[in-house]
């Protein structure tokens, strides 16, 4: 990422368990986590890109390595973020990391709302 980060301690470990995922609430959005089955975390906005629905109410299949937004079944992997059902958008993808059991998500300063960068960009 090229701006700065603020890490935001988001949950636990003890909270947030191998195959399971969380939404939080950090610096005014919503944010899914998925601890996927072998450790990695993943951070996305929370909010589907389409119509801002909470993507953690719809279906987060670790066996697909989907998440499925419950209003138009928009689709998404699990892995980047990248739009399958459409292809043409993606979740914006936050960076995670631990400090012990405490999971740490970066959030940008650079100002611009997370949930409003639904458009596939170049990397």
């Amino acid at each position: 990422m090229s701006s700065e980060l603020n890490w935001v301690k988001a949950t636990t470990l003890d909270d947030l368990w191998e195959g399971d995922f969380i939404d939080v609430e950090i610096e005014g959005e919503v944010v899914i986590i998925l601890h996927r089955v072998g450790g990695e975390l993943r951070a996305f906005q929370g909010m589907c890109p389409h119509q801002e629905i909470l993507l953690a109410d719809g279906d987060v299949d670790f066996d697909t390595g989907t998440i499925t937004c419950p209003a138009h079944e928009w689709e998404f992997s699990m892995e980047t973020g990248q739009g399958i059902n459409p292809s043409g958008c993606r979740l914006f993808q936050y960076d995670v990391k631990l400090d012990g059991d405490d999971v740490l998500v970066g959030v940008p300063t650079d100002g611009r709302l997370r949930r409003l960068r639904h458009e596939a960009e170049d990397a």
